[in-house]
């Protein structure tokens, strides 16, 4: 609680800046849901290449967000520096974004971001391992490396060019990408990013195709780009290459190498959506990680008028994963890099699996909230890889914080959201997460609530409040009990 106390304090900088009539105040973006941003207000074309400056638009982001982490049974280490720690965790700092005016079609749009770590509100330099949500408030390797938080991270987060028509647009540099498969998963102090080049068409009425090439990724938690899929680097350092938390840790640098593969890999991901039958929204995606994996994902939604202005929409994401070197470069390893104890005997040499979600949406009128109930399924196979912040189950039974896409996990969830006001709304949800009790590896079966609070000071000043509350059983697997309890705070103020 006293991070959240600290948080207020913090924050309480920011509301000193002077108040703003809400008739005056130029709304130039607004925040979804998920704290990530929508473009209201863009830049026009210019007649002139000076003009790509001068009537260029700045988008401004100042943000504070802590965390709180508090284990049932802390069992930390000090010796070791493993195991469960209490931890605490801040980020302070924003963003500022330019967009140039498009000449002849032609635009760009720059991006800094960064984050600071306030004193007294963050672990020990020697604990980072400890930490679990706040750690994307600042650069483990970077402290592991220096000693310090000193300097905090700062990088240029977006940076590329763009071109487009009435037909198509392309993008090419580093850049935020949403997809099933990846998201800028903006929720802690910079963005999850890509390198590479995006062309989007428009192929017919409500129809749209994307294709996208990306070298490199940069994780939230990153001050440099590292590659899509291998875990650790050269040196063994498991910081400095794609370490998400559900990244598959059986892809080392050192097993691609083993198995006399590259290390450096390219993410494709090509998706075609369309809403040209009313009420339906469908979209095919494809991704291939050349010589390691290839996904295909179908997914629908269908919204059906009932009652006066209620709705309900039943929908369905099937996603098929295909290995395609992976098995032989991870051996028999599930997620964890551990040996997949408890497997099928297909994962020696393959991670072919695939994963079943399903859900059903009641939709209040004017768009006032929603009730959910949804369901997971993953084949008895390999589990599934996704180290891109795009969730395999989001939207449907992935709660705060969870990865319930090991194999043979079955997920139950309800949800239900609400705004109370035009400035105050909340959300609720309760999730079953059964994990085969078999799988040694695997997390525990476990019972998860989290609750989302959030309320608008005025049309630019957004604040979050989130729980989540964690309860493993680990009766019939004899598996460890890490439940936990988990606090997050949030300010934005966007000029």
């Amino acid at each position: 609680m006293k991070t959240i106390t600290m948080s207020l304090i913090a924050i309480a900088l920011l509301a000193t800046i002077p108040a703003i009539a809400e008739d005056k105040i130029s709304i130039k973006r607004k925040l979804k849901g998920n704290m990530t941003e929508e473009y209201l207000i863009l830049p026009e074309a210019t007649k002139t290449i000076g003009g790509m400056f001068t009537e260029g638009v700045f988008y401004g982001r100042l943000r504070s967000n802590s965390f709180y982490w508090e284990w049932e049974k802390e069992t930390w280490d000090k010796a070791t520096k493993k195991g469960n720690l209490n931890n605490k965790n801040m980020g302070m700092g924003g963003s500022m974004i330019f967009k140039s005016a498009y000449y002849n079609g032609i635009a760009f749009t720059a991006g800094y971001y960064g984050s600071i770590n306030p004193d007294g509100f963050r672990v020990d330099v020697d604990e980072v391992g400890g930490s679990k949500a706040g750690k994307d408030t600042f650069s483990r390797y970077n402290v592991k490396k220096t000693g310090t938080y000193d300097g905090g991270m700062h990088i240029l987060g977006q940076a590329y060019l763009e071109y487009k028509n009435k037909m198509f647009n392309l993008m090419a540099g580093r850049q935020l990408f949403e997809s099933v498969f990846t998201s800028s998963n903006d929720t802690k102090m910079i963005p999850n990013t890509f390198d590479g080049g995006v062309a989007t068409v428009k192929i017919a009425q409500e129809t749209k195709l994307r294709v996208a090439y990306f070298g490199n990724q940069k994780l939230r938690d990153h001050t440099s780009i590292h590659d899509v899929i291998t875990f650790k680097d050269s040196a063994g350092d498991s910081w400095n290459n794609n370490d998400d938390a559900p990244v598959h840790q059986g892809l080392s640098y050192a097993n691609f190498k083993k198995a006399g593969e590259d290390t450096d890999h390219d993410l494709i991901i090509a998706d075609i959506n369309t809403k040209i039958v009313k009420n339906l929204n469908a979209t095919l995606s494809l991704l291939s990680v050349p010589d390691v994996v290839k996904d295909v994902v179908v997914e629908t939604l269908y919204t059906m008028p009932i009652l006066k202005e209620w709705s309900i929409t039943p929908s369905i994401r099937y996603y098929l994963q295909m290995d395609d070197g992976a098995g032989k470069v991870a051996g028999y390893t599930n997620l964890t890099g551990n040996v997949a104890t408890g497997y099928v005997d297909s994962v020696k040499t393959s991670i072919d699996s695939s994963l079943l979600n399903a859900k059903i949406d009641l939709n209040m009128p004017n768009e006032k909230g929603l009730f959910r109930i949804g369901y997971s399924k993953v084949e008895d196979k390999a589990d599934i890889l996704a180290p891109w912040r795009g969730f395999p189950t989001g939207g449907y039974t992935r709660a705060m914080g969870q990865y319930n896409w090991y194999a043979n996990t079955k997920t139950f969830m309800g949800y239900a959201e609400y705004k109370f006001t035009s400035s105050f709304n909340g959300s609720v949800g309760y999730a079953v997460q059964d994990f085969d009790d078999k799988k040694v590896n695997a997390p525990t079966d476990s019972n998860v609530w989290h609750i989302d609070l959030g309320y608008k000071f005025n049309p630019v000043f957004y604040s979050k409040v989130r729980v989540g509350l964690i309860s493993e059983d680990p009766a019939n697997s004899g598996k460890n009990d890490n439940s936990y309890k988990e606090y997050r705070l949030e300010f934005n103020y966007l000029f």
